[in-house]
């Protein structure tokens, strides 16, 4: 006697067959009861009548199906995963599989593939931690997250730098990327400058509490309630926020994660091996960023601002320090003795408070009632 294997729907439907054989159910309620068709029923009952209960089992049992993957495609993706994309995400690793190399199949095939070859593992789902959800800002350029990433970014190939983040909160793209020694008044600036020369001034960005944006520690008495950057985005009106959590800013330290794994691999995969090629490439990568995760603003407005004619960004993005002009016409910036030469009366300007501005070319300019002193 051979033995019948079936699922439990088809059980359900010889039990249904067995009713409407022993007149204890019309076809109709077997087909509300199945929840398939009056007309399936009738081709059903006569598959039945014909051949017994196995008339109701799937012809397509233990053959294979129709959408799966050809031994030859299935070969192909294994060699490349090994060869060049071992350590990457199914996600990620199915996206140049089907970009670069033209491969047909699923991001699930890929992920299932990987598993098998132990190049993935299922990862736990984490205890989830609720935090007060922040909603989106409606505009573009209205609040711009910025942060700095020190990581491993040309892994072996280069030492270690840090990568300055900029994102937009409304809509996820990524507006300014640079690789930098590390984080500085300057490196900022310079990234600022790009930023601004590019979009335009935006409302306001969005930090963590580095000194570099905070004065976490004012000296008493001085009345010095800015940092550099402070003050050069003040004069900007650019109005910067510092967040008190890491998970107020979580859409650039979610991003940050995303850069460290898929930049770092697709810098490996094109060689890259230095901060200048590296930054290069970075607009490239940008777009293609931009154009897979960015997301529709609630609103169509730009709260981008233009740059004013008031506005100088080489004058305003340097390092700015007040002296007091002696009665000699001189004045001591960074260990350095500098003799002011003018033709303007000298009691004029002794005693008198100028601003010395620092460049990131270490090239000086002394400024008098905001003006270069010639």
């Amino acid at each position: 006697m051979e033995l019948l294997q079936m699922s439990k729907k088809e059980l359900s439907r010889v039990e249904v067959m067995e009713r409407i054989k022993a007149k204890r159910m019309t076809q109709k309620k077997g087909a509300e009861a199945l929840g398939i068709s009056v007309r399936q029923v009738r081709r059903l009952w006569k598959n039945y009548q014909e051949k017994g209960a196995i008339g109701l089992v799937s012809k397509s049992r233990g053959k294979p199906s129709n959408n799966c993957l050809s031994l030859e495609t299935r070969q192909r993706a294994i060699d490349l995963l090994h060869s060049l994309y071992a350590d990457f995400g199914p996600t990620f690793a199915h996206e140049k599989l089907v970009e670069k190399h033209g491969l047909k199949l699923s991001s699930g095939s890929v992920r299932q593939i990987m598993i098998k070859e132990n190049l993935w593992t299922p990862r736990k789902a984490k205890k989830i931690i609720a935090h007060q959800m922040r909603e989106r800002r409606a505009c573009v350029g209205e609040l711009i997250q910025i942060d700095g990433s020190p990581h491993r970014w040309f892994e072996d190939r280069a030492p270690s730098c840090t990568l300055l983040v900029f994102i937009d909160d409304a809509n996820g793209k990524l507006g300014e990327l640079r690789f930098v020694k590390s984080e500085s008044f300057f490196s900022y600036a310079e990234a600022s400058r790009a930023y601004i020369e590019r979009h335009g001034k935006p409302v306001a960005f969005y930090s963590d509490k580095h000194g570099i944006f905070r004065v976490n520690q004012p000296s008493v008495g001085s009345g010095e309630n800015l940092t550099q950057f402070g003050r050069a985005m003040q004069e900007l009106n650019i109005v910067i926020i510092c967040a008190n959590t890491p998970q107020a800013k979580g859409r650039v330290e979610r991003v940050n994660l995303t850069l460290q794994d898929r930049l770092v691999k697709e810098m490996r995969l094109l060689g890259i091996s230095s901060m200048e090629e590296g930054n290069a490439y970075l607009p490239e990568f940008m777009e293609d960023f931009n154009r897979r995760f960015s997301v529709t603003p609630r609103s169509n407005n730009d709260a981008h601002r233009l740059l004013l004619l008031k506005d100088n960004l080489d004058q305003t993005l340097t390092w700015q320090e007040t002296r007091i002009i002696s009665k000699n016409l001189s004045i001591q910036f960074k260990n350095v003795v500098y003799q002011i030469q003018t033709k303007r009366p000298t009691y004029a300007l002794r005693k008198a408070k100028v601003t010395v501005c620092l460049s990131a070319d270490d090239n000086v300019v002394i400024l008098y009632k905001g003006k270069e002193l010639a």
